[in-house]
């Protein structure tokens, strides 16, 4: 499994969603069973509902065409914590690479009630089956504006989001990233999250974090593909 980051742009994403017989999980069921009971322990918010991951992804000039499938989010927690052992397998998702005005980029903490507390990621999400339609096509863009909203309390009418789609690939985790500009600061966006995760009854976010260059990079908080997008960034800057 090549784990090394390829990062690109591309102008079109296509994604559908197809059947696949996943033989892990039938292998591993009472090692899910446990993890699961693990994972859940104490986090009464989370449930085992369906999510989509990838069978197959490939490129073919400015298009990234993605093929998904339906798993349980129980199976897919056992696969990552069996550090992802099928290498056919991956987690695509689409996030909103969110920033000021200033260019200063707003991550989010997630909270403590969620799989992954204490990192630090943007607005994102699996898919999953609401993001199906019925022709078979995962809508990204939507599920992209969707965990946006879910997280920060953020309108599609707060930002601006660009048509071009940033592919950050370091497999099994494959991030189709998009920009998101605010009208305002970096600063006076993360102070409107702020107020909004204060009012939310059950917040995903505990905090958020301002990323102005590679020195706000946290490698202990941050995983290795979104410290991957920020060095590529801060780049070409």
């Amino acid at each position: 499994m090549n784990r090394e980051p390829t990062i690109r742009r591309v102008t079109r994403v296509e994604a559908f969603c197809r059947p696949l017989d996943w033989a892990w999980p039938r292998q591993n069921r009472d090692f899910i069973a446990e993890n699961w009971k693990r994972r859940t322990a104490g986090k009464p918010q989370m449930f085992n509902g369906r999510v989509l991951l990838l069978q197959d992804v490939e490129f073919e000039r400015d298009l990234c065409r993605n093929i998904y499938f339906e798993v349980d989010y129980a199976d897919f927690l056992g696969w990552i914590d069996k550090d992802y052992p099928d290498p056919a397998i991956a987690n695509g998702f689409a996030m909103g690479a969110l920033r000021g005005s200033d260019g200063a980029f707003i991550c989010g903490v997630m909270g403590n009630g969620t799989t992954n507390a204490g990192r630090v990621y943007f607005a994102a999400g699996t898919p999953d089956p609401s993001d199906l339609r019925p022709d078979g096509t995962v809508d990204l863009a939507t599920s992209l504006t969707r965990e946006l909203a879910e997280e920060t309390g953020l309108a599609e009418g707060d930002y601006h989001v660009d048509d071009e789609w940033i592919i950050v690939q370091r497999w099994p985790t494959i991030a189709l990233l998009r920009m998101v500009t605010l009208p305002v600061t970096a600063d006076e966006g993360a102070a409107r999250i702020r107020a909004n995760i204060a009012a939310q009854v059950e917040p995903e976010l505990q905090d958020v974090r301002v990323v102005r260059g590679k020195d706000d990079v946290d490698p202990e908080q941050m995983p290795l593909f979104l410290q991957s997008f920020f060095g590529w960034i801060f780049d070409q800057r």
